[in-house]
């Protein structure tokens, strides 16, 4: 390993002890997918609690995050105490709703409050509680916080040629483009061709849950509460399903589909369902990187206005009377108009609507500031039936994909390494849809494939117990796996093409090490085997450095170039890699 390649290495492993989160998983770059997003878990507080002090734990989304560090370390700074005397000290992490949720519910996280995205977390966590224990998690109603609008993210020339910001567009608009054989040509567009969109997987973001719920309202044309039946209608399926054919990018966060927007630009995605916030926060933070301004849509007929409920989890048996005080105490600080007013900076709209928009909530920003609740209809959150109903639809009509693991099995990845890998990969395995396909191949002195694609409900089980019988010896080719997976893939996807079949097509890649065989070499792969430029439905890679000797710089170009996501990670949290990999599927 070179000078150069060493210092880097050190300088990841020393960025990860700084912020805590777990060994291995850093976020490299804007390339990197950082899987610490389900709360911190940590024995030890990341905040200084003076002796006898009273420290409120607080798991909190991500799109409001910005927002509630800032609320965290003025609430420090203020010195505020408890009615007995004790000082009060505020550690806030975050995560994705979904995440945080089932760390809840499965006890690796413990917070005094937690504050998801939308009420409709709450409704499920309180229900799962209720069932264990006879009573909700919270005990009483957990109050919102910040307002932020779901909607759609475009390029502003098409959201301008749709009619933004002076015509409606909702869910219709989106439907009808997406099921239109013509795409843009029908706007006098042809050169745009196809319309391609993206959004979070519902299962596991707030995002998605409240954009695919906003759908079913638009298609159902409803304002006031669903049912399950209303998620299940025929037109909603219909619907639904002609929208996952166009959809090309999930994912388990909002931002790292507007990073792939910002990266592969125009070509690769047109529109997504993001907050307002994070729209506005793009377009500010990265607007050198964008081929266009971003614009947010707010959805014609309503949209839900998530509203970041606080929840004192004070039915939790690791919750005493002081910490749920403690925990109002700062509920009432972060509710209070002036930090209301703070929460504007931070892309977030206040809940008091007499504390009148600025910048950075500007058109010139790609929001509109005249819209509120009362132009545009606040729709209610889905409760825990709706809510399934709605991941379930979700998972009947989304494009099903087409998986090829590519596994290191060379020497270096002897013990925990190989041990652990063979665990998460069978964990994997079983989390598929059973209409998906999946298929195996390992690389060490030579690329051997063990199971070409196959349904996975047929394959499942054997392909589970090949992975179980894997074993670490030899060499790394790891540029010849890469080329081998890419060939299959693409003559898998000629075939269905040819068929009319459309599906998403991903290469897992885990890897510790660099190549140390040499056919093909890095230059052959990366001029032969691998695409120029990403295309939205083409073959992702998903590189998986497992540990510090991977070769990160070569995996995060093999992410870039494909369209996929690289991650990092140490037998602590490959699990966890393998799980946001998932969403992205």
């Amino acid at each position: 390993m070179d000078r150069t390649r060493i210092i880097f290495v050190v300088i990841v492993v020393v960025a990860l002890c700084i912020v805590g989160v777990m060994v291995g998983v850093q976020v490299i770059g804007n390339l990197v997918e950082s899987v610490a997003d389900s709360g911190a878990d940590s024995s030890e507080p990341q905040v200084e609690v003076p002796s006898g002090g009273v420290l409120v734990t607080v798991e909190s989304s991500n799109t409001k995050e910005a927002w509630m560090n800032q609320m965290q370390a003025e609430f420090n700074a203020a010195g505020m105490t408890t009615s007995n005397g004790r000082p009060i000290v505020v550690e806030v992490t975050h995560g994705t709703s979904g995440g945080a949720m089932d760390a809840i519910l499965g006890g690796s996280i413990q917070p005094i409050a937690w504050s998801p995205g939308d009420q409709s977390w709450v409704e499920q966590a309180n229900e799962a509680w209720q069932q264990r224990t006879n009573r909700p998690l919270a005990s009483e109603a957990c109050p919102p916080t910040v307002y932020a609008p779901l909607g759609f993210a475009m390029w502003q020339p098409m959201a301008e040629t749709l009619g933004w910001p002076d015509e409606p567009i909702g869910w219709d608009t989106i439907v009808a483009l997406a099921e239109d054989p013509n795409g843009w040509a029908s706007y006098g567009r042809p050169e745009w061709g196809q319309f391609r969109f993206g959004h979070t997987h519902p299962a596991y973001a707030n995002s998605g849950l409240l954009a695919m719920t906003s759908f079913v309202y638009g298609v159902t044309g409803k304002t006031d509460t669903l049912t399950a039946a209303d998620v299940y209608a025929p037109e909603v399926e219909e619907a639904m399903r002609a929208l996952e054919q166009v959809t090309s990018k999930y994912g388990r966060q909002a931002p790292a589909i507007l990073d792939a927007m910002a990266r592969q630009g125009p070509s690769y995605l047109h529109a997504a369902a993001v907050p307002e916030a994070e729209v506005v926060r793009f377009n500010i933070e990265r607007g050198d990187e964008l081929a266009f301004p971003l614009a947010f849509i707010f959805p014609a007929g309503g949209t839900i206005w998530a509203d970041q409920p606080y929840c004192v989890l004070d039915n939790a048996d690791w919750v005493d009377d002081e910490e749920a005080e403690a925990a109002e105490i700062f509920r009432d600080f972060i509710l209070a108009r002036e930090q209301q007013e703070k929460a504007i900076a931070n892309f977030l709209r206040p809940l008091d609507s007499s504390i009148p928009l600025r910048a950075p909530l500007t058109m010139e920003n790609g929001t509109d500031p005249s819209v509120t609740p009362r132009t545009v209809a606040s729709l209610p959150s889905p409760n825990a039936e709706v809510s399934n109903a709605v991941i379930d639809l979700f998972n009947i009509t989304k494009r099903k994909a087409t998986i090829l693991l590519v596994l290191d099995t060379s020497g270096s990845m002897q013990g925990d390494r190989i041990n652990t890998a063979r665990a998460a990969t069978v964990e994997f395995l079983n989390r598929l849809d059973a209409n998906d396909e999946v298929g195996l191949i390992v690389f060490s002195n030579d690329v051997t494939t063990l199971a070409e694609p196959a349904r996975v409900g047929d394959v499942v089980e054997g392909l589970s117990q090949r992975v179980n019988g894997l074993i670490a010896d030899g060499n790394t080719a790891l540029y010849g796996a890469i080329c081998d997976a890419v060939a299959q893939m693409e003559t898998l996807r000629a075939e269905d093409v040819a068929a009319g079949e459309s599906r998403l097509y991903g290469i897992i890649l885990l890897s510790d090490g660099e190549d140390t065989v040499g056919r093909p070499t890095e230059n052959q792969m990366f001029a032969t085997c691998l695409p120029a430029n990403a295309e939205a439905d083409g073959v992702r890679i998903y590189p998986i450095a497992f540990g510090s000797a991977a070769d990160v710089p070569v995996l995060e170009r093999v992410a870039n170039v494909t369209g996929g996501r690289m991650f990092t990670a140490a037998p602590s949290s490959i699990s966890n890699v393998y799980l946001s990999i998932s969403a992205e599927q």
